[in-house]
């Protein structure tokens, strides 16, 4: 949105949270660790262009998805999950090709992702708001399907969206295609196995219960503008990247920290003056254990870290550019993490 300079252009020595950042620039076949002075310290090249990101497992891996082809003509899809090593090996690999955003560990050693279905037109009719006649050319709407794999790739558990969800209480806007409801982006999976869900064509956020499939709780804001990463802290608040796009007033983007019981807002960070600070899609957040605050910009290129007060402490500004369809040449992230530096992840990665 802003930048004129590349790589890091802000270190604040002493108040960011020393460690080393997880990114891979969209439409490239990178993955990238990147320490606090802007130096490569490991690379991953992928078996493939980029889905949409990548995260360490426990073990030092990198979990990441990449681009297969033959899934449904909708954005974000990526198809193949694969586990590599620091080495780049694949150690583990899943195909599916309506798998899409995102996919989380889960606290049993298996694998959850977000896929979608297509409902015949007829049938998706209880989906509300849209474009009038605007139903996908495969001939109805894409909707979601949470999935649980294990290693060996099998389903072992799945949750379908058109099973339990409320759809006469959250139409889609009246500017959106009917393509797909609700476009999920997140599904962040808790230490008790639920599972917080992001949908930004509704700005709503849930929390699947993994035993029952019911919808546990739910908060919706027309006011986030299509949000992303919503994860739950330890201290049980929820934190979420708000785009801020199709809003009355100038547009703009916020991080925000809900009270999941009151719903109230008790935490949020904007740009100063706030228009400085806008992604209106993709882009993420995270908590770091310094209290500080991690965030990704993600069509900008821009990741850079702030303390409670907003101050910002750390900046670095992608210069790696690729071709995205529709886009156009981009130096767009999906998302980003930032690892303290003594994270056990990292071990083998700073030592290969």
């Amino acid at each position: 949105m802003r930048p004129l300079q590349y790589g890091v252009t802000c270190y604040e020595w002493g108040l960011t949270q020393p460690g080393y950042v997880l990114f891979a620039p969209a439409g490239g076949s990178e993955c990238y660790l990147l320490g606090e002075r802007g130096d490569i310290a490991h690379q991953w090249r992928l078996p493939g262009k980029l889905g949409n990101y990548g995260q360490l497992l426990e073990n030092g891996n990198l979990l990441i998805s990449i681009k297969q082809g033959g899934g449904p003509k909708l954005a974000a899809g990526g198809g193949r999950l694969l586990e590599l090593n620091p080495q780049g090996d694949i150690v583990w690999e899943h195909m599916d090709l309506f798998q899409h955003h995102d996919f989380n560990p889960t606290p049993n050693g298996n694998v959850i992702y977000l896929a979608w279905e297509l409902t015949p037109s007829k049938e998706a009719e209880r989906v509300k708001g849209g474009k009038p006649d605007s139903d996908h050319e495969d001939g109805g709407v894409y909707e979601d399907i949470i999935r649980e794999v294990d290693n060996d790739g099998k389903v072992v558990w799945e949750w379908r969206m058109k099973d339990y969800f409320p759809y006469e209480k959250y139409p889609l806007r009246h500017t959106s295609n009917r393509h797909e409801f609700a476009h999920a982006n997140t599904c962040h999976v808790q230490a008790n196995g639920n599972i917080l869900v992001s949908f930004r064509q509704i700005d709503l956020v849930i929390l699947v219960n993994r035993q029952t499939k019911e919808i546990d709780w739910e908060i919706a804001d027309r006011s986030w503008g299509g949000q992303h990463d919503c994860q739950r802290l330890d201290n049980g608040n929820i934190l979420l990247f708000a785009n801020g796009s199709e809003q009355a007033t100038p547009e703009h983007s916020r991080i925000l920290e809900i009270d999941p019981n009151t719903k109230e807002t008790v935490w949020q960070y904007k740009g100063q003056p706030a228009v400085t600070f806008y992604s209106p899609r993709v882009s993420g957040v995270d908590r770091m254990a310094s209290g500080n605050t991690f965030i990704c910009e993600g069509m900008h290129g821009r990741l850079f870290e702030v303390t409670q007060t907003g101050q910002i402490v750390w900046e670095y500004v992608s210069p790696f550019y690729n071709a995205v369809p529709k886009i156009g040449t981009t130096n767009q992230i999906f998302r980003a993490r930032k690892y303290s530096r003594d994270d056990p992840r990292l071990e083998n990665l700073l030592h290969n």
